[in-house]
């Protein structure tokens, strides 16, 4: 089987990567020359794919920025960014460009699967009508469905193989064949009855995380208020063994899931005169988290006597998540502009993130960096850095993510 992947990000690559491991022949296509350049000659941009790795598959992988390569492929899935537009409202502009370039390169007989998560409906009412452009019938003369990714940038315990794979045909024929694509790389394939199912289920799982931890970054707001310790609180709600599961508050939302997905259900919920009030708010909690984070290192820095302004201010961890380098929708790039628009002089450390070219930052070293700074904030609680040193070294330490709570540091936590 020959497969073709539109998008070599955190999800293309992976997969293309996981369907040369398992025989195929697969062709790797990508908007961005430089990207394609770079695999070409075994250098990955994605953490969970070594260069090793990806090297040792590149006989199975043709590498291309060209989407007529794509028309001997079995199997075309497409795996392009769906972002947000500045007013928070869904951009499909890179999804329907990809879907338009295919029109001109479908066959019958293709499967064709959209992955990129979006909005229930997309799949029918975008990617058939564009698809059709070719003067085949979407259901008959080729396959097509949606699938979810189910990426989780740096995990090692669920992967591609093992974690299951939902997917729902536009037919009964259309779900069967995807099914057949993805038993080549996943132990557990879920068959759902259309695109629309999966679509929202995609959703759901990703909103069902927003708003719990929405709901205890509010609490974690009014515990601060009550001076109520809100890591206490968390780990006696915990104990319980039935009926809860245990979310923990920090500074906001990071990567291109959680921070996007309940604004995409929000708006297509208006077209169904229902707003999704509870998801929206979940949503607008979470993006006040960096303001309250700076609320908690004014008043760190107030009660040492010193001001925001001309204060030095170490950031640790910029990536949005521990371990890993990316910083998509990461919350500390809203806390370091919040404190610099407030004259604070900061600096970073992350060590899978070396510079940040827009903030005009590069990772500065530790341990010379935390000596003598009147604030560390960590906001990302990497597990390389040896945070108990670094609070040995600063003046004050914000905790935004309760990793020294057991170090007996004396670190101030949000």
């Amino acid at each position: 089987m020959k497969i073709g992947v539109v998008g070599l990000g955190y999800v293309g690559l992976p997969l293309a990567v996981a369907f040369a491991e398992a025989g195929c022949d697969v062709v790797g296509m990508d908007v961005d020359g430089a990207k394609v350049a770079a695999l070409r000659e075994g250098r990955s941009h994605v953490e969970d794919i070594a260069d090793a790795r990806l090297t040792a598959v590149l006989p199975h992988l043709e590498l291309t920025t060209r989407t007529v390569d794509l028309r001997e492929a079995d199997a075309i899935l497409v795996c392009v960014p769906t972002p947000l537009t500045r007013n928070r409202e869904p951009d499909l502009g890179p999804l329907l460009a990809a879907a338009g370039a295919l029109a001109d390169v479908v066959r019958r007989g293709q499967v064709v699967v959209l992955e990129s998560t979006t909005f229930p409906g997309t799949t029918r009412e975008h990617l058939v009508p564009l698809l059709e452009q070719s003067g085949l019938r979407a259901g008959s003369d080729f396959a097509l469905a949606f699938s979810p990714e189910r990426v989780d940038p740096g995990r090692t315990d669920y992967t591609l193989r093992t974690t299951p794979k939902v997917v729902g045909g536009l037919t009964a024929g259309c779900t069967a064949a995807a099914v057949a694509v993805y038993e080549r790389v996943c132990d557990r394939v879920v068959p759902v009855s259309t695109p629309e199912v999966a679509e929202l289920s995609k959703l759901l799982e990703n909103i069902f995380r927003s708003v719990n931890i929405a709901l205890v970054n509010e609490l974690a707001i009014l515990a601060d208020r009550m001076g109520i310790d809100i890591w206490e609180v968390v780990d006696a709600a915990s104990t319980k063994p039935y009926g809860f599961m245990r979310f923990e508050p920090g500074p906001g939302m990071g990567g291109h899931c959680l921070p996007v997905d309940p604004f995409y259900l929000a708006w297509k919920a208006r077209e169904y005169d229902l707003p999704t009030e509870f998801v929206e708010l979940a949503g607008k909690v979470n993006q006040q988290m960096p303001y309250f984070c700076l609320e908690r290192a004014e008043r760190a820095l107030n009660d040492a006597g010193k001001a925001v302004r001309g204060a030095r201010v170490l950031v640790l961890g910029v990536a949005y998540k521990a371990g890993v380098g990316d910083i998509r929708e990461s919350p500390a790039l809203k806390i370091i502009r919040l404190l610099r628009e407030r004259g604070a002089e900061l600096a970073y450390h992350d060590p899978h993130v070396p510079e940040l070219p827009e903030l005009g930052l590069r990772s500065a070293a530790l341990p010379a960096a935390a000596d003598g700074v009147d604030l560390a904030i960590i906001v990302t609680a990497h597990p390389s850095v040896d945070h108990a040193d670094v609070i040995a070294r600063a003046a004050q330490t914000l905790d935004l993510r309760g990793t020294t709570r057991k170090l007996g540091a004396g670190a101030l936590q949000l």
